[in-house]
C-alpha cells in the first residue's frame, strides 16, 4: 500500500496538461477556430484548426490540420506540417497552444500526440508557408541515444519561452519507468528518482533546459544546457 501511494504521490506531482481526457470538436464546414493565443502578435497572422464535418463518415476530427491564417482577412494561406492528419489526439482548438516570437516569423505549438505526450513543433514563417524546424531534443543531447523502447517513457513534456528574434529557452521533462537499474546513474543531475512500484522499479523523472539559437537551414542548436526544474 506504501509504494502505490509513492506511486500516486509522483504522478500527482507531475500531472500537467497531457494526462486529460480526450478534447473534441465538431467542425462547421466553414469553421477555422484560432487555437490558444494564436494570433501573432503583428495581427497579420494567426493559426487555426479545422477538420471536415462528420458527414463523409469518418468521424471527429477527419482530415484534421492547423492552419497558417492570413488576418484581418481569416484567410488560410497553409498547413502547418507535423500536425495531422494523423500525429496528434486533440481536435478542440484550445487543445492546442501557439509560442510566437515577437516580430511574428517564428512560432512554436504544443500539442498531444498520445494521452501523456505533448509535442513541441517549431516553425519558421517564410511569406505564405509555415516550415519545420528540427534540431536535437534534449535527452538526446544529455545521454547521447535517442529514448529506447526499454525506457518505458510515461511522460513526455516539452516547451519553449522566447528570449529574442532568434533565440529561445527550450524545457523537456519526462517520466520512466525503466527496466535498466542504471537508468538513474546514467542520467546523472538530470535524473531524479521519484517513487517506485511495487515490482521494485523505479520511476524516474528527467529534467533539462537550455539557451538555443535559430541556425542556416531551419534548425536549432544548443548554447548552453543545465539541469531543469524537476515537478514541472
Amino acid at each position: 500500500m506504501k509504494s502505490l501511494r509513492v506511486l500516486l504521490a509522483a504522478i500527482l506531482a507531475l500531472a500537467v496538461t497531457p494526462a486529460r481526457a480526450t478534447d473534441e470538436h465538431d467542425y462547421a464546414r466553414d469553421e477555422y477556430a484560432i487555437i490558444r493565443d494564436g494570433l501573432a502578435p503583428s495581427k497579420q497572422l494567426s493559426l487555426a484548426s479545422h477538420a471536415d464535418p462528420e458527414s463523409d463518415g469518418h468521424g471527429i476530427g477527419h482530415n484534421f490540420h492547423v492552419w497558417l491564417m492570413a488576418e484581418p482577412a481569416h484567410r488560410k494561406l497553409a498547413r502547418l506540417p507535423g500536425i495531422g492528419p494523423k500525429a496528434f489526439l486533440d481536435t478542440g482548438p484550445n487543445a492546442y497552444r501557439a509560442f510566437w516570437s515577437a516580430d511574428s516569423r517564428h512560432v512554436a505549438v504544443n500539442f498531444r500526440s498520445d494521452r501523456h505526450v505533448l509535442e513541441l513543433n517549431l516553425y519558421a514563417i517564410e511569406g505564405r508557408r509555415a516550415r519545420l524546424i528540427s534540431g536535437p531534443s534534449l535527452f538526446k543531447d544529455v545521454t547521447s541515444r535517442d529514448v529506447g523502447r526499454d525506457d518505458s517513457s510515461w511522460r513526455n513534456v516539452a516547451w519553449i519561452t522566447w528570449t529574442g528574434p532568434r533565440r529561445f529557452v527550450l524545457r523537456e521533462n519526462r517520466l520512466f519507468q525503466p527496466s535498466d537499474p542504471g537508468f538513474a546513474r546514467m542520467l546523472g543531475p538530470w535524473g531524479k528518482v521519484t517513487g517506485k512500484l511495487v515490482d521494485g522499479r523505479e520511476l524516474i523523472e528527467f529534467a533539462a533546459e537550455a539557451d538555443c539559437v535559430l541556425v542556416a537551414g531551419n534548425r536549432y542548436r544548443i548554447v548552453d544546457l543545465r539541469v531543469g526544474k524537476f515537478g514541472e
